[in-house]
């Protein structure tokens, strides 16, 4: 049971109300089509899996890098524009394609009526490590505040972002609701900030022995189901 009412629901965004890998797949895959015809120095020097090598070598070199996902990938495609000579003036549209490609999402079929259901009863938020554009997507009617980490200046799950958002739906942290997959940053960020958490579980993961939701679901309808319980 809930140990105090709910006044709010904030959900985590990628593999919460969408698949994450395949849009990722598919962003990146537009994206080198897109190198080979504009930067095809970059296409010949390196694959899609280089690229993704070169991600991680430069990702420990600036602290942004650690929640700001937009600025490391703009940051991997102007190290490769000058490791194969291209000119990194075109590094802002290559950005541009990939964020358009990568909130072409497909929300799991639960996630519209159910957020539709849910905002006649909660206050209803978001908070994000990624740089999903809600606008883009065309879902961000449903969200009273969205907190993405490369806008605010840290990621889950530091508390700051957790309370951050119930300050901009003027709730208390015990009167907001986190739903999310990731057990460690989405469950346990969570109740570390005082929120109550519930864990997501759309791909029958395991939950570690030592982080307790409040409840676990694998859709919206059965989180829906459980509010109205509990």
């Amino acid at each position: 049971m809930k140990p105090h009412p709910i006044k709010a629901v904030l959900f985590d965004l990628d593999d919460t109300l969408w698949p994450l890998i395949p849009v990722l797949n598919n962003a990146e895959a537009v994206l080198y089509d897109w190198l080979a015809v504009h930067t095809p120095g970059i296409t010949r020097q390196f694959s899609n899996a280089q690229l993704r090598d070169l991600r991680s070598e430069l990702l420990p070199t600036d602290p942004q890098y650690q929640y700001n996902l937009w600025a490391l990938r703009h940051a991997t495609l102007t190290q490769a524009c000058h490791m194969s000579g291209e000119n990194d003036a075109m590094v802002d549209q290559a950005m541009a394609v990939f964020s358009h490609a990568r909130n072409a999402v497909t929300p799991f079929d639960d996630v519209l009526p159910g957020l539709a259901s849910l905002r006649e009863r909660f206050i209803i938020g978001s908070i994000s490590n990624g740089f999903a554009d809600l606008e883009a997507i065309g879902i961000a009617h449903h969200f009273q505040t969205s907190l993405a980490a490369h806008h605010f200046g840290c990621a889950k799950p530091d508390p700051a972002i957790f309370l951050a958002a119930c300050e901009a739906l003027s709730v208390a942290p015990h009167e907001a609701l986190y739903v999310g997959d990731d057990p460690a940053m989405d469950v346990q960020g969570a109740q570390n900030a005082g929120l109550q958490a519930v864990w997501m579980n759309r791909f029958q993961r395991a939950l570690p022995q030592h982080i307790v939701p409040a409840a676990s679901c694998t859709n919206l309808h059965e989180l829906d189901a459980w509010l109205k319980r509990a």
